[in-house]
C-alpha cells in the first residue's frame, strides 16, 4: 500500500469517525447551550420548557432589591395548571443542609459530639454496620464514614422504600466502601442514621427541633418535614420521562418548601443570620457547605448563593429523567439565568 492510499484510508476513516460521532453528540445540551441570551430572567425561564421541563419555578434574592419569583410551564400538566411560583416543591437533598445545621446547634449547646462514635450513639448498630465503633458524627455529617448509600442498591428508584427501617435494611451488614475518613461518597444513609440520632438525643422528632430552632426564628412559615404535613393541593407535581403518573404523592421522606422560604434559609445561612453566635457559625463552616442541590424522581432543586453578585438563586424544576440529559439541562438554565443576572449588575 502506498502512503497516498494509506493516507486517504486515514482522512476516510476520520471522516466516518466524525459522522458517527456526531449522532451521539448530545445535541438538546448544545442548543441549550449556544442560544442567544434573552434580556432578562422571565424570558429565560420561559425558555425551560422548550427544553422539556414541564414546569420551572426560579426566586432571585439580589441584595438591596425586592426579591422576585419567577415560573413557566404547569404545577399539573394533566389538568394545565400554570405553575404557581409560591408552589411547595419536595426539596431532595437540600434538607440536608438543615439536619447539619441541626447538629451544629446541638453540639454547640453540648447536647451531642461530632467526634463520638456511630456505636455510642447507637450501640444496636455495632456489628451491623461495619466501622460504628469508628464512625464518628462528623464523618457521617461530611460524607466520610464509608456507610453504603441505600439509593444505590439495585433499582432502588423503581420502588423506593417509605420508611426508614426499610431503607436502613438495604444496608445493613454491608462491608463498608472504604476505611472512616480515607475518602468521601456521598451516602444518604448517613444523614437517615444522623436523624435518628437527633431523634434519641432530643426525646422527639428532629424536624420539631428544625422547626423551633431554624424555622420560627427565620419566619419560614412554608417549609414542611414531609408530604403529610402538607395540603397535597399547594405541591408542584413531579414528572419522569417516560412514565406518565404524577409523582407528588410518593413518599420518599423529602422536605418540601417554596422557592422563597428556601431563598430565605440560603440567605440566613451565608450571611450569617440564623447562627446564634460565632461558635456554631465556625462548628458548621468546618463540618459543612453552604449550597446543595437535591434531585429526585419528579423534582430538581438548585439552591445557591452567589457572592460576587449578593444574590440568592433558587431553581426547581419538575421533570426528570435519570438515563437523559436532564440534569444537564437544568443547570444549563440556571446558569443562564446567573449570565443574565450579572451582565445587569455589571451594566
Amino acid at each position: 500500500m502506498t502512503k497516498n492510499q494509506t493516507q486517504k484510508i486515514i482522512r476516510i476513516t476520520l471522516a466516518i469517525g466524525t459522522i458517527i460521532s456526531m449522532f451521539f453528540v448530545p445535541w438538546p445540551i448544545v442548543i441549550a447551550w449556544i442560544k442567544p441570551l434573552p434580556d432578562n430572567v422571565q424570558e429565560q425561564v420561559n425558555e425551560a420548557i422548550d427544553m422539556g421541563f414541564d414546569g420551572i419555578i426560579v426566586y432571585v434574592d439580589e441584595g438591596g432589591k425586592e426579591p422576585a419569583l419567577f415560573a413557566a410551564g404547569y404545577k399539573n400538566r394533566e389538568n394545565k395548571i400554570p405553575a404557581d411560583p409560591k408552589a411547595l416543591f419536595k426539596i431532595a437533598s437540600v434538607g440536608k443542609l438543615y439536619n447539619a445545621l441541626a447538629i451544629t446547634k446541638l453540639a454547640s449547646s453540648g447536647k451531642l459530639s461530632l467526634d463520638k462514635s456511630l456505636a455510642d450513639y447507637l450501640p444496636e448498630l455495632k456489628g451491623r454496620i461495619e466501622n460504628a465503633d469508628k464512625i464518628t458524627l462528623r464523618m457521617m455529617v461530611q460524607h466520610r464514614s464509608g456507610i453504603p448509600n441505600y439509593t444505590d442498591s439495585f433499582n432502588y428508584w423503581a420502588a423506593p422504600k417509605e420508611s426508614d427501617d426499610e431503607k436502613l435494611a438495604l444496608v445493613l451488614d454491608m462491608p463498608a466502601n472504604f476505611k472512616p475518613d480515607e475518602d468521601y461518597e456521598y451516602s444518604n444513609t448517613n444523614y437517615l442514621l444522623l436523624a435518628r440520632i437527633m431523634d434519641k438525643v432530643l426525646g422527639y422528632s428532629s424536624f420539631q427541633y428544625i422547626q423551633e430552632e431554624i424555622l420560627t426564628p427565620l419566619n419560614l412559615t412554608h417549609t414542611y418535614g414531609s408530604i403529610h404535613d402538607v395540603n397535597m393541593d399547594e405541591v408542584m407535581s413531579g414528572y419522569y420521562v417516560g412514565y406518565d403518573n404524577d409523582l407528588k404523592t410518593d413518599d420518599i421522606g423529602s422536605m418540601l418548601a417554596t422557592a422563597e422560604d428556601l431563598g430565605k434559609f440560603i440567605r440566613a445561612l451565608n450571611d450569617g443570620s440564623v447562627f446564634k453566635n460565632k461558635k456554631e457559625q465556625e462548628i458548621y463552616s468546618s463540618i459543612y457547605k453552604y449550597e446543595h442541590t437535591g434531585l429526585i424522581p419528579g423534582y430538581q432543586t438548585i439552591a445557591k448563593y452567589h457572592k460576587d453578585i449578593d444574590a440568592v438563586v433558587i431553581q426547581f424544576t419538575n421533570t426528570v429523567d435519570f438515563e437523559g440529559y436532564n440534569w444537564s439541562l437544568s443547570e444549563i438554565e440556571y446558569n443562564r439565568i446567573l449570565k443574565i443576572l450579572r451582565k445587569k449588575k455589571s451594566s
